[in-house]
C-alpha cells in the first residue's frame, strides 16, 4: 500500500510532468519512476495466463495509480502519457468503465493515443469496442449493465473515425440494455442505427419483435 506521503508526492510529480505539453513526458523524473512501476506490474501480469485472474490482479494494482491519474487530470496540458493510457485500458479490463471514461475524456480532448502494443491505435476506436465488449459480456452473464456509460461512450466517440462494425456493436448493446430496461422506443433507435451501420450485426429479428411490441402497446393505449 502507498503511504499518504508517497501518494501526495506521486500526484505532485504527475502535475509537474503533465504540464510539459511541449516536451516529452519521458524526461520527467516522476514519469520515469511511474514507467518503471508500470513495467514491473506488466511483468507480473505476463506470468498469469487466465484473463479472469489478470483482471483481478489489475483491480488490485489500479489503486496505486490513483494519485498519478488525479495529478494528470487536474493539471495536465495534454502530453502523451503511457502510464495514464495504460490505466485507462486496465480500468476497462477490470470492469471499471466509469473510471476509464474519466481518463478517456481527457485523452480525447488532447488527442492522446494508446501505448504501443495494444491492439487498437486510436483511443476512440479502442474505447468504443472495449466498452461494447464489456457490456456484452456482463449482459451474457446476466449481470446488471448500467446504460449511463454506454450512452456516454457513444457521445464521446460520435465524431471519431472507426470501423462501422465497431460503432454498430456499441449501438447494438446499447439497444439491448435499453430494451431490457423497458425503454422500447430508445432501444429501437439504437438497434436501427446498428443495422444501418452493419447489415450483419444480428439485430433484424430483434427490431421486428420490438416493432410488434410497440404496435401492441400503441393499440392498448387507444
Amino acid at each position: 500500500m502507498l503511504s499518504p506521503a508517497r501518494r501526495h508526492l506521486m500526484r505532485q510529480q504527475a502535475e509537474a510532468a503533465s504540464r510539459q505539453a511541449s516536451n516529452p513526458l519521458r524526461h520527467a523524473n516522476g514519469y520515469e519512476l511511474m514507467l518503471l512501476k508500470l513495467n514491473d506490474d506488466k511483468r507480473r501480469l505476463k506470468k498469469v495466463r487466465s484473463q479472469e485472474r489478470k483482471a483481478e490482479l489489475k483491480r488490485q494494482m489500479l489503486p496505486e495509480y490513483l494519485p498519478w491519474v488525479a495529478g494528470v487530470l487536474a493539471k495536465g496540458k495534454g502530453a502523451q502519457d503511457a502510464v495514464l493510457m495504460t490505466v485507462m485500458i486496465w480500468r476497462l479490463d477490470a470492469g471499471d468503465v466509469p473510471g476509464a471514461l474519466e481518463i478517456a475524456r481527457y485523452a480525447l480532448q488532447y488527442g492522446l493515443v494508446p501505448p504501443p502494443g495494444f491492439k487498437r491505435d486510436a483511443t476512440a476506436y479502442l474505447l468504443a469496442e472495449e466498452v461494447a465488449d464489456a457490456a456484452t459480456r456482463a449482459r451474457t452473464l446476466q449481470q446488471a449493465v448500467d446504460i449511463g456509460p454506454l450512452l456516454a461512450t457513444l457521445e464521446l466517440t460520435k465524431s471519431a473515425d472507426m470501423p462501422d462494425q465497431v460503432r454498430a456493436k456499441l449501438h447494438k448493446i446499447t439497444g439491448y440494455v435499453l430494451r431490457d430496461a423497458g425503454r422500447a422506443l430508445d432501444a429501437m433507435e439504437h438497434l436501427t442505427r446498428a443495422l444501418q451501420l452493419h447489415d450483419g450485426c444480428g439485430v433484424k429479428k430483434d427490431i421486428e419483435r420490438l416493432a410488434t411490441d410497440l404496435k401492441k402497446q400503441a393499440l392498448a393505449r387507444r
